[in-house]
């Protein structure tokens, strides 16, 4: 990093030390020309949108959110430039709009429905202490910290001094708390302060019934190959909190956030954790054995379904649901692939990283007599680390703020002639030469998506309902757009996908989405439905993912469903037609292809009676322009070759699970 930071000190040498990345930032190079939707820059706004909240319904609502939101109070969010507050965070969720690092404003296009900030429990709010608290900025470990964030000091010539805070502080503030050369007692202060306060800002933001916010934070581990390890902690109310988070420094295994979490549980403290990035896990986090490396057994899997029974299936730093070469004939594995360790170059081995593949492991585990311990729903999120979540392709700003805040720092246009040249002199791997165009290719930012949106089906916008809709899995997740999905099975009649009373007797007569069924002698009948979001993209197609084990071999099967446009799904290859959508190299898209509504009711053509399996409903839109091929187009150039140019948005349902008879591979609870 800090070489990276020496080089963009040597290009703001040339391109002028007192020019303000602000000043810098054409309408075309931030993505804003000609923009009238998304996370684009207004004019000041300091109203909420007026959401009245509507009565409980027993059906159940599709809300919303984002569970994965960095403010100043990370050690890596205040280091980048962003000075925004767990406050800042919740209006801005709310439809205010924010001022991102490099100094242009955003909001979303329509307001979320639920919303956590979950900063970094290691060290939380000590990087702003640093720079802004007498108590602990005296402290020579703080110098280059100070005036990290003024207002003169956010050009390209902090970024050195950004660099080092990020690289060098947090090392330097272990190493004096375990010599005793720093107050540990300070450093708990702060933290447990800063704790508060993040809670304190989620109570004031929460409105019952129209806005709701959870205390929440995360736990930062990794293991010792550098394999992703990161959980989320949702608190289900405020009413009562521990005192300080759980961090890295209490423990790197996450067996000892369980063993926390279940102790706060028995104080009447309820929680649940939700890992991200999988796929940056080099295989770590859906092991077959357990951190000491002993074989899994049933107070295994409880304990981690008690503790984890959801996974962030996409985010940022990529998509964690398949992998190419986990799912050979799946055509849409290959879908925003992020194929390096979190922070590294490394590569991540596939095999244990991927939820599919969890999935199964699952069910090979349940298959050898052991409760399952990969029996969990899906989410999705951002992982922002400037307060506010940049879920559409078309106004993708950047995760880290300044860092990646500009089209040429993350890779998707050319690189400029001066500041290319200087890079390859200054370290080759700093730029690579596409099709004889220099790209930087710094943190694999290239890589990064423009998501994702966390979804529940709950009675009403409250913390009370949403929470629980986590806790029965009841959840879905998509790349960004508001797609609602809708998932059941049981022994209904085909004509209920027609009835007006479909949503109420499907949760009478069976079951949805994150829930089992037996595996009886006939197969059941499932119930897709997706809506497409309304100011988005129409839907393309509606799949159902399966997965099972035949002669201890894990097995797989991807089946549509429903086609759009009267087309009918191939009963031989269970696929649909082509649709015929297109798009042009100005990203504009067909017009009239595709469905606002895809809804079908179907049956397992390959069921085996009694057989234990999981089936999850994907929903797919027609393809639209990457994040980077919009920054392309808007500076004027080619689409970088190497990057897919368009992506196929899409959204996932948490699987039903079909369990063995007389209670066999039955879930842990």
């Amino acid at each position: 990093m800090i070489r990276i930071l020496l080089l963009c000190l040597g290009l703001t040498l040339l391109a002028g030390c007192g020019e303000s990345l602000e000043d810098r930032q054409s309408d075309a190079s931030h993505g804003l020309a000609g923009k009238a939707r998304g996370n684009t820059v207004l004019a000041p706004d300091t109203s909420i949108v007026d959401r009245r909240p509507a009565p409980p319904n027993p059906e159940r609502n599709a809300y919303f959110g984002d569970l994965h939101v960095h403010t100043a109070n990370s050690f890596d969010a205040y280091s980048f430039g962003t000075t925004a507050t767990p406050a800042d965070a919740y209006r801005y969720a709310q439809g205010q709009a924010l001022r991102h690092p490099v100094g242009f404003e955003v909001r979303l296009q329509q307001p979320l429905d639920f919303y956590a900030v979950t900063d970094h429990a290691m060290f939380m709010g000590l990087v702003k202490a640093a720079d802004k608290d007498p108590r602990f900025s005296t402290y020579p470990i703080t110098e280059p910290l100070h005036g990290i964030n003024d207002p003169d000091n956010m050009t390209e010539l902090s970024l050195l001094g950004r660099g080092r805070a990020f690289s060098e502080f947090v090392p330097a503030l272990i190493e004096g708390v375990l010599n005793g050369s720093i107050d540990k007692d300070l450093v708990h202060a702060i933290t447990r302060a800063t704790w508060r306060e993040a809670v304190a800002a989620a109570d004031a933001a929460y409105q019952p019934g129209r806005f709701t916010t959870f205390a929440a934070y995360e736990y930062t581990s990794s293991s010792d190959d550098r394999g992703n390890l990161h959980r989320n902690v949702i608190f289900k109310d405020t009413e009562r909190l521990p005192a300080m988070p759980f961090s890295r420094l209490n423990s790197q295994n996450p067996e000892g956030l369980w063993d926390w979490m279940d102790k706060l549980r028995e104080q009447g403290i309820e929680s649940l954790a939700i890992p991200h990035n999988s796929n940056g896990s080099n295989g770590q986090m859906f092991k077959l054995v357990n951190w000491a490396g002993d074989p899994m057994d049933d107070d295994y899997a409880e304990q981690r379904m008690r503790n984890e029974p959801l996974v962030e299936i996409t985010q940022v730093k990529g998509t964690s649901e398949t992998h190419p070469l986990l799912s050979t004939t799946d055509e849409w594995a290959d879908f925003e692939i992020a194929p390096y360790r979190v922070a590294t170059k490394l590569e991540s081995e596939p095999a244990g990283s991927y939820v599919r593949d969890a999935y199964l492991r699952g069910l090979s585990l349940a298959e050898q007599g052991v409760k399952n311990p990969y029996q969990f729903g899906l989410v999705a999120a951002s992982d922002t680390h400037t307060g506010a979540a940049y879920l559409e392709e078309d106004n993708y700003h950047s995760k880290t703020g300044m860092l990646d805040g500009t089209p040429e720092r993350r890779g998707s246009v050319p690189a400029r002639w001066l500041h290319g040249t200087l890079a390859k002199w200054y370290d080759p791997g700093l730029v690579t030469s596409v099709e004889g165009r220099d790209y930087f290719e710094i943190s694999s930012f290239e890589y990064w998506s423009a998501s994702g949106t966390a979804a529940v089906w709950a009675e009403e916008n409250t913390r009370e309902a949403i929470y629980e809709a986590f806790r029965r899995k009841e959840t879905f997740a998509t790349s960004g757009p508001r797609i609602r999905l809708r998932f059941f099975a049981g022994d209904y009649e085909p004509s209920l996908v027609d009835s007006t009373a479909l949503v109420s007797t499907a949760y009478r007569d069976g079951v949805t989405m994150g829930s089992e069924l037996p595996a009886g002698e006939t197969p059941p009948l499932f119930i897709g439905w997706a809506v497409a979001d309304a100011n988005g993209t129409p839907l393309q197609r509606l799949q159902v993912i399966k997965g099972w084990i035949e002669d201890g071999e894990h097995r797989e099967q991807v089946y549509d469903i429903a086609c759009s446009d009267g087309l009918k799904v191939d009963p031989d290859s269970h696929r649909c037609p082509d649709n015929g959508a297109t798009v042009n190299l100005d990203c504009s898209t067909s017009a009239n292809v595709g469905a606002s509504e895809l809804r079908t009711a179907w049956r397992d053509p390959d069921y085996r009676a009694g057989q234990a399996a999981f089936y999850y409903l994907r929903a797919l839109e027609n393809s639209t322009c990457r994040w980077s091929t919009w920054d392309a187009v808007r500076a004027g150039v080619a689409p970088r070759p190497d990057l897919p140019p368009t992506i196929q948005e899409r959204a996932w349902s948490s699987p039903i699970w079909l369990v063995g008879p007389a209670g066999d591979n039955l879930p842990a609870r």
